[in-house]
């Protein structure tokens, strides 16, 4: 396992504090906001090590309240709604200073036979024949606002990721609200730990609003540009290898009233639909007066 998988998985796992309390500390992503993924990810471990048999996490709605510290720890409160005979359900609260940042409510389904059907994976590149955003991101030119930002995502990384288009977030330029991108985990992470679910939330939140950006022309780390997720859905179908490619099949139907729409899909390399993701956020253009 490399030093950020490991580093990463580490964060992710959580300190218990009490029966159904939890604490996580942030990474530094050269953000002075916590990465929305970050919270998405502890937020999904609290709730699954709360659960007491062999259910996994099937769904999890979230909102973000107030736009975390990523200098300070956060508290992880896990509810448990109910316990039934193959459904279980979890609300989890994360406060920073005593003050509710964010909410998820998870479902966890034991393992049943029935139907099985799924939309057909889109074509897209291997993922060896792409460069990896590390190597994009080192040949940005940025600016001292977001410098730290650039150093952190061109350092090694706990996923390696290949985007099928290279979008620059400093400077964007006008295309189809679409993006695809590869990524699997820096190393190997044991395919029946609760992890690997963890992991997904994280990746859900990578180049995901931005992608309602693209039909403006805008990237989201631009001077002028206001980015923030208020709502994030995940819907989990198969089992997860994050040891293995994913292509994350990202679009974007709508922006309207400074509120941008995305939703996506996750595919393994032999097409099965792995999960599914929603997300919409403010996206605001601020007004310079001269």
């Amino acid at each position: 396992m490399s030093q950020a998988l490991n580093a990463l998985t580490d964060l992710l796992s959580l300190t218990k504090v009490g029966s159904l309390e939890f604490k996580g500390q942030c990474e530094n992503l050269g953000l002075r906001q916590v990465f929305g993924g970050q919270v998405i990810a502890q937020a999904i471990s609290a709730a699954q090590q709360s659960i007491i048999d062999e259910r996994h996490i099937h769904s999890c709605h979230s909102y973000f309240l107030r736009p975390g510290d990523s200098s300070l720890p956060i508290d992880y409160e896990v509810e448990i709604l109910r316990d039934g005979r193959s459904l279980s359900a979890r609300r989890v609260k994360a406060l920073q200073n005593e003050q509710l940042i964010f909410t998820m409510t998870a479902s966890f389904h034991t393992v049943e036979p029935g139907f099985s059907h799924q939309a057909e994976m889109p074509l897209s590149p291997p993922p060896l024949s792409l460069a990896t955003e590390q190597e994009l991101v080192r040949q940005l030119s940025p600016t001292a606002i977001n410098k730290r930002f650039v150093n952190a995502f061109s350092a090694e990384r706990a996923l390696e990721i290949r985007p099928v288009q290279a979008y620059n977030p400093l400077k964007g330029h006008v295309s189809e609200g679409k993006r695809q991108l590869w990524l699997k985990v820096n190393g190997h992470i044991d395919e029946n730990s609760f992890i690997q679910s963890a992991l997904l939330g994280y990746a859900s939140d990578l180049n995901f609003l931005p992608v309602a950006l693209q039909p403006h022309g805008k990237g989201f780390l631009e001077e002028d540009m206001q980015v923030a997720t208020v709502d994030h859905s995940i819907w989990f179908h198969r089992p997860i290898n994050l040891n293995d490619w994913l292509l994350y099949d990202i679009d974007s139907p709508s922006a309207q009233n400074s509120r941008g729409f995305v939703r996506g899909a996750f595919y393994d390399k032999h097409g099965d639909l792995i999960a599914s993701t929603a997300q919409e956020g403010v996206v605001r253009q601020r007004v310079t007066i001269s």
